[in-house]
């Protein structure tokens, strides 16, 4: 008996310093099948405390009364089936008839409470299934990215983890432009790395113009294939980057393949129809603190401002066929920056927010098309940087935190891969000047 309650006295010591150390670990080895057993065996009643319930039919009702027997109680959602994955738990279930996926939509806050869980989610499968994602634990306070295969031929690489512990990709394919807002100090630098750093191993151009004298971009130049430091660069380079989309659309016009006999599915539309020895190269275009491009002080500064904001107008309307995209970064995008800027904005499908400081920041990222997503991007806490809202034109959004990269892992991440920098005769005047920079080795692994 003694060394049985020894055993139990050392077991909960375990699990109490795992959920105060590591939290996946106590998760992975207790948690789940806690909460299991909590979802299990509360589901009934915590449906019904929900109003996710409904009364029994009419059939029922008659056979109750013509068997003699008590009247059936309401009656839960089915269970489809319970999935425990390495951050919580994934509960789908088959709606009754006359219950509404909004309905669970509406009550994920309440089943946070009943279920004890850390976060619980909803989304819509298909017509009368719902899929319920329940986080056991603060997945965003110490982000471990799982192991995630890039797929290199569809631009879709991960850059940050999702509060119900999913990996958030940025899709090029999917959403060509993308926006991203954020204080000081608010995380964007970090998200940047992150992403620089998922697209260094893959066969894409990329292309930067960090008005701040490069100190965000500069040091990861030997991946970068044009990089330009000041506005009057950054309008050369753009006129250079429509000059080479207007030369990718030769070359689809080119090979197009529209005669009478061609199958539908070798019809190029864009650089992804043409054959792989043929395909251009896709470019990345990244811009930090795009405010720095529209300012102005001067009518010299004026006109080199609208010849910036006519060609980023260009390339965001017309880019994406020729495998031209844009991620714009900056602390504040609105229609203050002048003319061209909303139109600008209209282009940008992707929206990340990260902490702002008034509202009306928030409004320009989301007002448009996620409106319930303003408020959760004004109360992101400033002892969490790199913690964002995104969404996309479809409306949804959800809480993201980018992996702490720091300057010196991106910048060895861009100098392992510098030779897959690719041979643009368009963007060879901007080529960054490497000569000052220092190739620095990682360390090789100890012998074991």
């Amino acid at each position: 008996m003694d060394r049985l309650t020894i055993a139990l006295v050392a077991v909960v010591v375990v699990a109490l310093l795992l959920k105060w150390r590591r939290p996946a670990w106590y998760w992975m080895s207790f948690g789940v099948v806690l909460a299991a057993l909590r979802v299990l065996i509360r589901y009934r009643s915590v449906m019904d405390a929900c109003g996710l319930t409904v009364p029994p039919s009419r059939w029922r009702l008659a056979l109750a009364r013509m068997s003699n027997r008590p009247v059936p109680g309401p009656r839960a959602p089915r269970v489809c089936r319970m999935r425990p994955t390495r951050t919580g738990l994934v509960l789908r279930l088959k709606l009754r008839a006359g219950q509404d996926a909004f309905d669970f939509a509406a009550a994920t806050d309440r089943l946070r409470h009943s279920f004890a869980m850390y976060g619980v989610t909803s989304r819509e499968l298909r017509s009368g299934v719902v899929e319920l994602s329940m986080t056991g634990y603060d997945v965003l306070k110490r982000v471990q990215m799982p192991a995630t295969r890039t797929e290199a031929r569809a631009l879709k690489v991960p850059v940050a983890l999702r509060e119900d512990g999913a990996v958030h990709y940025r899709d090029y394919r999917a959403v060509p432009h993308a926006l991203t807002l954020g204080a000081t100090e608010s995380g964007k630098s970090v998200y940047q790395r992150n992403l620089v750093a998922a697209l260094a191993p893959l066969d894409v151009a990329l292309v930067g113009i960090d008005c701040k004298q490069g100190v965000e971009l500069f040091p990861l130049a030997r991946r970068f294939s044009a990089l330009a430091d000041n506005p009057d660069a950054a309008a050369d380079l753009l006129d250079s980057l429509v000059d080479h989309m207007e030369s990718v659309y030769r070359t689809i016009r080119a090979h197009q393949g529209v005669a009478v006999g061609m199958p539908d599915a070798e019809i190029a539309a864009d650089i992804w129809d043409l054959p792989t020895d043929l395909r251009p190269t896709p470019v990345v275009v990244l811009i930090d603190e795009v405010a720095e491009l529209a300012l102005y002080a001067n009518k010299e500064q004026e006109e080199r401002r609208d010849r910036i904001i006519t060609a980023l107008v260009r390339l965001a309307q017309l880019g994406r066929a020729a495998g031209i995209y844009l991620e714009v970064c900056g602390q504040r995008f609105g229609s203050e920056l002048g003319k061209g800027i909303t139109m600008l904005r209209a282009q940008l499908t992707g929206r990340t927010a990260h902490r702002v400081n008034d509202e009306t920041s928030a409004n320009m990222a989301f007002a448009d098309i996620a409106p319930d997503a303003v408020l959760a991007a004004v109360q992101i806490p400033t002892d969490m940087p790199g913690v964002a809202i995104t969404g996309d034109s479809t409306g949804g959004w959800t809480r993201i935190r980018a992996p702490h990269t720091s300057l010196r892992q991106a910048v060895n991440t861009c100098n392992r891969y510098a030779d897959r920098v690719p041979d643009l005769p368009a963007l060879e005047p901007f080529r960054p000047a490497l000569t000052h920079l220092e190739v620095v080795k990682e360390p090789a692994p100890a012998a074991a």
